[in-house]
């Protein structure tokens, strides 16, 4: 017999300097009837964001924000909410984005799973509060998706849209998360996400994702998750290899790692010999270029891919901040736009 799945879920949204948005993110959670708790960790934020916050209570009891006075980043505020929370299941908003009513109700409705996800609605912000009338209805069409397949998710390849898969917000089973050990990575603040779930599926967790579409991620250029330092991506890389020396993996499973290992590995070389040459000059780039000869296809090759981008064949609409013509995309996209629902 299948265990009922717990209804008992804490939204966990981890904020900086948005108070511009965090009202919409919170009344959205709190909208949720499922939603038991709340969590809003104030990041060391220089505005009012805790404050709005605060503010978008609905006096049910559920809202709790607590206040970091230094930044300590996305990982270490969700950690410390999910040591104050209760609920068995556990799920990630964040600040700049909302849920769409009735996201926790089908992702309940779902069974045999630890980790689940639904499809993510890229939208702009200017079109956020009119969104839901505009958002396409998909099919659920559960499936479970491994190692491997999340790996290669995550892996951008030339003429395709970049590997986004660990962008997506699942709700997490607390039980599956002790069992193992498992919480965010405070040393990564870049693919904390993508890392957490990695280290889940090599541990064996179930991860199903439907295409149904119940989060709105809104788009703005100035967004503080479009950047990222360059010692972020040699964090991230360096995550990929903690993972491989920590858990006994398939042929399969360890080679895409090796290959994401890689892809990042190469982000990091290039934006290193860039930084050089910005900071110190083109011949001090140079020359770690030629010391370091490993790194030189990550090197040209990027450079060659920079050079070349605006002869290739534009991409599918797209949100203005990502490049498009402001149209909804959706990330789940490639599989899910064969079945709309009207």
């Amino acid at each position: 017999m299948t265990a009922a799945v717990p209804t008992n879920v804490c939204i966990i949204i981890a904020a900086k300097n948005a108070a511009d948005t965090i009202a919409r993110a919170v009344s959205s959670a709190l909208a949720e009837p499922e939603a038991a708790e709340v969590v809003v960790i104030d990041d060391g934020s220089t505005d009012d964001s805790a404050a709005v916050a605060r503010a978008a209570d609905d006096g049910s009891g559920r809202l709790n924000v607590v206040r970091f006075e230094e930044n300590r980043g996305p990982a270490a505020a969700r950690n410390h909410a999910i040591e104050i929370s209760k609920s068995q299941l556990l799920g990630v908003l964040d600040a700049d984005d909302f849920l769409f009513p009735g996201r926790l109700r089908q992702l309940l409705s779902q069974e045999g799973w630890d980790f689940i996800a639904d499809n993510i609605a890229f939208i702009d912000a200017a079109q956020a509060a009119n969104a839901q009338a505009s958002i396409d209805r998909f099919a659920p069409a559960p499936r479970l998706i491994d190692l491997v397949g999340f790996i290669e998710g995550n892996i951008s390849r030339r003429g395709v849209r970049r590997g986004e898969i660990g962008f997506l917000k699942p709700l997490m089973r607390r039980a599956f998360l002790d069992q193992h050990g498992l919480r965010y990575n405070e040393t990564l603040r870049l693919g904390e996400d993508y890392d957490l779930y990695a280290r889940a599926l090599a541990k064996g967790a179930r991860y199903k994702i439907i295409h149904s579409c119940g989060y709105a991620a809104v788009v703005r250029g100035d967004s503080l998750s479009g950047s990222h330092r360059t010692i972020d991506l040699k964090r991230l890389y360096e995550a990929d290899r903690a993972i491989l020396a920590g858990n006994k993996l398939s042929n399969d499973a360890e080679a895409a790692l090796r290959r994401h290992e890689r892809h990042i590995r190469d982000r990091y070389e290039l934006r290193h010999f860039l930084d050089l040459k910005n900071q110190r000059g083109f011949a001090r780039a140079i020359s770690y270029a030629l010391t370091h000869p490993a790194a030189l296809p990550a090197i040209l090759g990027g450079i060659l891919v920079d050079k070349t981008e605006r002869f290739r064949p534009s991409r599918a609409p797209a949100p203005l901040a990502l490049g498009g013509t402001g149209d909804v995309r959706y990330l789940l996209e490639a599989l899910a736009m064969d079945q709309p629902q009207k």
